[in-house]
């Protein structure tokens, strides 16, 4: 036996000997760590601030909702040699709105739909739609307001060009 292997066969009883004893967790330590994080969790979790979600959320349904009016008026623009009605977007439900839809005013076809979170607050304007030369058609509302935990946004549309802006309140 070379020296190499006698070291290796010297390591291989250590090991042996290490799992022999036990050498591990028992139940209850497990138990007892287990419940020490179940107690921080229960602790932390009431002091969440939520709210910044909720603040957050209104943040982003406020620039989709930009976004999808800036789209519908992109389609009536894009679409005005076939579609000389227009498209618009419509709130759906009362308010507080519980989503949009986004409509062919041509075909009345329904282009696109989105759902709204009920935490947020969508009030204002129900109906914006959109010529062939992306103007708002006459009837239409200009001003909706999305709002969730103290933090607000107000979108006006700009009848004459339908341009859309967004500004936080």
């Amino acid at each position: 036996m070379n020296r190499n292997s006698r070291a290796f066969t010297a390591h291989n009883r250590k090991v042996r000997r290490l799992y022999s004893r036990g050498a591990g967790f028992t139940v209850a330590e497990l138990v007892v760590v287990m419940l020490f994080v179940a107690v921080m969790a229960i602790v932390a979790v009431p002091r969440l601030q939520f709210g910044t979600l909720h603040r957050q959320q209104a943040d982003t349904v406020a620039k989709g909702l930009v976004t999808d009016l800036r789209l519908t008026r992109a389609l009536a623009i894009g679409n005005a040699a076939t579609n000389v009605a227009g498209f618009g977007l419509s709130m759906t439900g009362a308010e507080p709105y519980s989503g949009y839809n986004i409509t062919d005013l041509d075909t009345n076809g329904i282009v696109e739909s989105f759902t709204i979170d009920p935490i947020i607050q969508c009030t204002g304007g129900s109906d914006f739609q959109f010529g062939p030369l992306g103007n708002l058609l006459a009837g239409s509302d200009n001003q909706i307001i999305i709002s969730s935990s103290g933090r607000s946004f107000t979108i006006n549309v700009i009848s004459a060009t339908g341009a859309v802006i967004c500004v936080e309140n």
